[in-house]
């Protein structure tokens, strides 16, 4: 086959391709190789291209015994990536003397998915293994040195409680997550007012404001503002993010909560309402900012667990706005407190 066509064909295949010729030059390259590689590929030596002595050691055998081996190789630049590299033996007619193809699938998101996937477990175990540990040593204790000691048993009592409550709450996040997670290529359509959903939120946090001495204060639009959404879903995330103002800001005094309408959001590319809850507390510094919505993730671990955080709100947080194709924006400055939008696009 004449190499304009298969240059053709080759331009055709969506990954990068190299044919390879028996003293390892490049033959062809197609269009996604040289935006891989660089331009100007054909007639270059494959080492110049590609320093990888596994990638090396896998064409030397397909060229000499025929057949076809895979390598995995990752390539270092402005964006790292890793392919499955396939080098397959090719036959005189499609190349002179015969040579190789080299087929170089991006496998980054699956890997990336599976490591995200051992750190979910890892910490996961993690999360649960410490309240167990716990409780498992108290109840030891119980059945032995404190089984005739009232104080020291109620002691103890109190605190296998506390962290039972815990693996609760952790329990009852991860599948909360799940069902965010099964629903995200649902987009909701149920009319809901944001300011019912502010009002519901305040009031059920309410006691717990007083307990913590923090004021909670609406301000901004009065007014209905309807979203099309999941009204249980929504008031989590009021709720979430109401709550996390006043245990991690809540030194300032007070939280507000402003909804405004906005007239064009550019990224959501229509009219929005946004939800901004707002706290002047000690603040978040701008390195922690862009991982807060991380699972497990904590600015302060020790502090997080003490006022019984899980490390997956946020990220819950952040799955339910996916879902109702919105925005979540985080400012914050050490010292000055800080802002949580949530920007939803209006019906």
């Amino acid at each position: 086959m004449p190499l304009e066509n298969l240059e053709i064909i080759l331009n055709a295949v969506p990954m990068p391709v190299l044919l390879v010729a028996r003293e390892e030059r490049i033959a062809l390259a197609n269009t996604r190789a040289e935006a891989l590689f660089g331009e100007g590929l054909a007639g270059r030596a494959l080492v110049t291209v590609l320093r990888q002595p596994a990638l090396g050691e896998a064409l030397e055998v397909v060229l000499r015994n025929g057949g076809a081996e895979r390598v995995r190789l990752r390539t270092s630049g402005p964006q790292e990536a890793i392919y499955q590299v396939s080098v397959t033996a090719l036959p005189d007619p499609l190349i002179s003397n015969g040579g190789a193809m080299l087929a170089f699938e991006d496998v980054t998101a699956l890997e990336d998915a599976e490591a995200m996937r051992r750190d979910f477990v890892a910490n996961v175990s993690h999360e649960l293994r410490t309240p167990l540990t716990a409780v498992m040593g108290f109840v030891e204790t119980l059945r032995g040195a404190a089984r005739d000691d009232p104080a020291a048993r109620d002691r103890f009592l109190s605190i296998m409680e506390r962290e039972a409550s815990r693996m609760n709450r952790l329990v009852g996040d991860l599948l909360s997550l799940s069902r965010v997670e099964a629903e995200a290529r649902r987009r909701p359509a149920e009319k809901v007012d944001l300011s019912a959903v502010v009002a519901g939120a305040m009031q059920l946090l309410k006691s717990e404001a007083e307990a913590r001495g923090v004021a909670l204060i609406r301000a901004g639009e009065s007014g209905p503002a309807h979203v099309p959404g999941d009204p249980d879903q929504l008031t989590q995330v009021v709720t979430n993010l109401i709550e996390n103002a006043m245990k991690y800001g809540g030194s300032g005094g007070e939280v507000r909560i402003e909804i405004a309408p906005v007239a064009h959001e550019p990224v959501l590319r229509g009219a929005a309402i946004r939800v901004d809850v707002i706290d002047k507390g000690e603040g978040i510094e701008a390195m922690h900012l862009p991982r807060l919505t991380e699972r497990f993730y904590r600015v302060d671990s020790h502090r997080s667990r003490e006022q019984g955080g899980t490390g997956l709100g946020l990220a819950i947080v952040k799955h339910i706005i996916a879902r109702h194709r919105g925005r979540l924006r985080i400012e914050s400055e050490k010292g000055k407190g800080s802002r949580f939008s949530v920007i939803l696009p209006v019906a």
